[in-house]
């Protein structure tokens, strides 16, 4: 997985440079982090204690294509609306979450062996992306750069491809024994890693901080084309509520830095 994460990533980087060679864009490099919610297996769907207890953390690398400027000669491109008002952005992150089941089937009221099955599973759910976005600002992006603390909204859509290691477990033993497991999640887990496609789309806005820098503030909901991510599937055909593929919802916190 590693060198396939590898691989990716110096293709990205280097179309970035060809297409910097060729058409003189500007860059812009960054770091974000912040909290995620996951949606899996684990808990009631749409269930405020499940979404609050199954939240964990995301890092991540960004990198900016800017057509609005030329690094090579200090200056603006032909002025074009999708010029002064699109990047490309480019993404390696990397996801976290430690899973357990929330909500009205483990009520410490419930005293059934099902629910004591369910209070004893375990997860964790890592993913490894990398994408892009193609991010679009409807104010414009010459009259933002320009201007120390302006604002700069912006909506976005993409693809990653995600690299996923799950860990699903039980405190009553290994979940391969008879009796550990409620039935429903018999043959529906899987420790082995995996890898699928996921769409990506935000919303967010920047903050000018300085000429060459600016904070970013970014809500993500990303769909992953798979539901073994978080290591539960069970039959979807049998389990209406457990047949949506795996999703979360990640608020990012970056810091960008335009390159000269």
């Amino acid at each position: 997985m590693p060198k396939k994460i590898l691989l990716l990533l110096l293709t990205v980087i280097g179309s970035s440079s060809l297409t910097r060679a060729q058409f003189g864009f500007s860059h812009e490099v960054g770091a974000i982090a912040g909290p995620v919610m996951f949606m899996s297996d684990y808990g009631v769907r749409y269930d405020f204690e499940t979404n609050s207890g199954n939240t964990g953390y995301g890092i991540g690398l960004i990198h900016y294509l800017n057509f609005s400027y030329r690094a090579e000669c200090n200056c603006y491109t032909p002025e074009t609306y999708f010029n002064d008002h699109f990047k490309l952005r480019s993404e390696l992150s990397y996801n976290k979450t430690n899973l357990q089941h929330f909500g009205k089937w483990v009520d410490d009221k419930k005293q059934s062996i099902t629910a004591q099955q369910l209070r004893a599973m375990r997860g964790e759910a890592s993913v490894t992306d990398i994408g892009m976005q193609l991010e679009y600002f409807p104010l414009s992006i010459r009259d933002f750069t320009a201007t120390n603390g302006a604002f700069g909204p912006f909506v976005s859509l993409g693809a990653h491809y995600s690299f996923f290691k799950p860990e699903a477990y039980s405190k009553l033993g290994r979940i391969d024994q008879p009796g550990v497991l409620p039935t429903k999640y018999i043959g529906g887990v899987s420790n082995d890693s995996g890898s699928t496609w996921s769409v990506v789309a935000s919303v967010g806005t920047r903050y000018k901080l300085t000429e060459l820098s600016d904070l970013m503030l970014d809500l993500r909901w990303q769909y992953y084309f798979s539901n073994w991510v978080d290591g539960l599937n069970p039959d979807p055909d049998i389990y209406k509520e457990n047949k949506a593929n795996d999703w979360l919802v990640w608020l990012n916190f970056g810091y960008i830095y335009y390159l000269d």
